[in-house]
């Protein structure tokens, strides 16, 4: 009798992690460690950076303070640029996410032993570079888990997005309560290690990822690599150069990023479009995502306002007062991932059970913008409240609806970006959706400027009631236009 040979592993009929591949149990924990980390250290960055040497902190300005951690935002999705490059034309996805990884590690550990400005410098580039890595090329890889029709694609960006929720959950309470109990240092200590079992874990499963992952899909010619490291080389000369010549500062951070990003994203665009490698099918489906970018890079502008003006609000106006103990900072941004956790499922298994007649992408992205409108306009009610005064169910109701809306938003927009992608910009069209968050990263920077120096004016209530009625605007703008951006799409939905 003939010895068969062993079938070969095929990721799309794979149903061993709750009806998905098993690689996505390998993403799924890489992510959630990351996020550990990520949100673990960021919880903490802002209160580092303002709070009072005495208290443990550097002493900066507010100002200052939300400018570096709105620019840092940024330069993570910014990043992503860079990854998505490195990906598509020489190393592939799944080796610059595992070295990503290990980048990250470096740059957490120099947050936890340099000490003062130093490492933070050190230890936020090593962080921004290794994030973007992990991030457009982890979610680019659940891409390749499914085939373009497949019903579970939707769902199983809902569950890698639960992991990515689960560390953003665990990583603010406990190194909040290292800070609080042992010192910024052990904070930033327990994130190095976390990541570092995110790591292990992945280079233990990586074997089970789908092998056209390690390959790059735009193979970049031997010929025109030094003049790429020419380029990359300028590009650091010009940064360090603006820096030393004081045109970079703490306080214009986030301004230049969003002036980089915004210039970056248009080249983005106009190259992919302008590209004789993409048919005209695929052109239109990225012109569909144009809408959806300015979309998601308006929301994010708030939603990321969680790590810049809601930690001053939290430190200064919440009653975070519980049975005589006092909540950390960071815990309140603990709060939006218990909700991803409890309300992801239901999302996943909601836009599974509708299937074909689920909400289509252009109006989930509307319904998202004008949900965090909404949940900006909550803060009215306690503008100009007397210092520890705003309660803390306030804050625990207006997170429930910021996650609604990133729940219509994020993981969306991560599946459609996959799903509009031309053959030849698989990962950068993530980068390209990355690239609004980064762009909106370093906008809520660029505001939380405007909320201090509002705040300190008497005029709180200005702050939320312009920036949310601008989102519901543009929500309702892309809910109008929806039927030609789904037309654009070409049969994606």
């Amino acid at each position: 009798m003939a010895r068969q040979e062993p079938t070969a592993y095929d990721s799309r009929t794979d149903r061993s992690f709750f009806g998905h591949p098993r690689p996505l149990a390998t993403l799924f924990g890489v992510e959630m460690w990351e996020r550990f980390s990520f949100y673990g250290m960021q919880g903490i960055l802002a209160i580092y950076l303002y709070y009072s040497a005495s208290r443990g902190g550097l002493g900066l300005d507010e100002g200052a303070a939300t400018s570096i951690v709105g620019a840092y935002g940024g330069m993570v999705y910014l990043s992503t640029i860079l990854a998505a490059w490195l990906a598509d034309r020489l190393l592939g996805e799944e080796r610059v996410l595992f070295f990503s990884a290990i980048v990250i590690v470096v740059g957490h550990l120099s947050l936890a032993v340099i000490p003062g400005l130093a490492g933070v410098g050190v230890g936020l580039v090593c962080i921004a570079l290794g994030s973007g890595g992990v991030k457009a090329n982890a979610t680019s890889m659940v891409g390749s888990l499914y085939d373009a029709g497949d019903p579970r694609r939707d769902g199983g960006f809902s569950l890698f997005y639960l992991g990515i929720n689960l560390g953003a959950f665990l990583g603010p309470l406990l190194t909040g309560l290292a800070q609080t109990e042992l010192g910024f240092h052990y904070g930033f200590g327990l994130a190095a290690i976390g990541m570092t079992i995110g790591l292990v874990q992945y280079a233990m499963g990586r074997h089970r990822i789908p092998a056209e992952t390690r390959v790059a899909s735009n193979p970049l010619p031997r010929a025109q690599y030094v003049r790429w490291v020419v380029v990359g080389a300028c590009i650091v000369v010009v940064i360090a150069g603006a820096a030393l010549a004081g045109l970079l500062t703490a306080d214009n951070l986030s301004d230049v990023v969003v002036w980089v990003v915004l210039a970056s994203s248009v080249a983005y665009f106009a190259v992919i479009l302008s590209s004789r490698r993409i048919t005209s099918v695929e052109r239109s489906r990225v012109v569909a995502f144009i809408p959806l970018f300015v979309t998601s890079a308006a929301f994010w502008a708030l939603y990321q306002q969680q790590f810049t003006v809601v930690p001053i609000y939290a430190d200064k106006q919440l009653d975070r007062d519980i049975l005589g103990w006092e909540m950390p900072v960071s815990w309140v941004n603990a709060i939006n991932p218990v909700y991803i956790i409890v309300l992801a499922g239901v999302f996943a298994a909601l836009w599974t059970k509708l299937g074909t007649r689920q909400p289509s992408t252009p109006l989930k992205f509307a319904g998202g913008a004008i949900v965090m409108g909404t949940g900006f306009l909550l803060f009215l009610p306690f503008a100009n409240a007397a210092p520890s005064s705003v309660p803390l169910t306030s804050m625990v109701v207006i997170l429930l609806v910021f996650t609604v809306a990133e729940l219509l938003i994020s993981p969306v927009g991560l599946s459609a970006s996959t799903k509009l992608a031309p053959q030849a910009f698989q990962t950068q069209m993530v980068a390209l959706f990355f690239l609004s968050v980064s762009l909106g990263s370093a906008l809520s920077g660029t505001l939380a400027k405007q909320y201090t120096r509002l705040f300190d004016a008497g005029q709180e209530g200005r702050y939320f009631g312009i920036l949310g009625a601008v989102a519901i605007a543009i929500g309702l703008a892309l809910a109008l236009i929806s039927p030609w951006v789904l037309k654009q799409m070409r049969g994606v939905r």
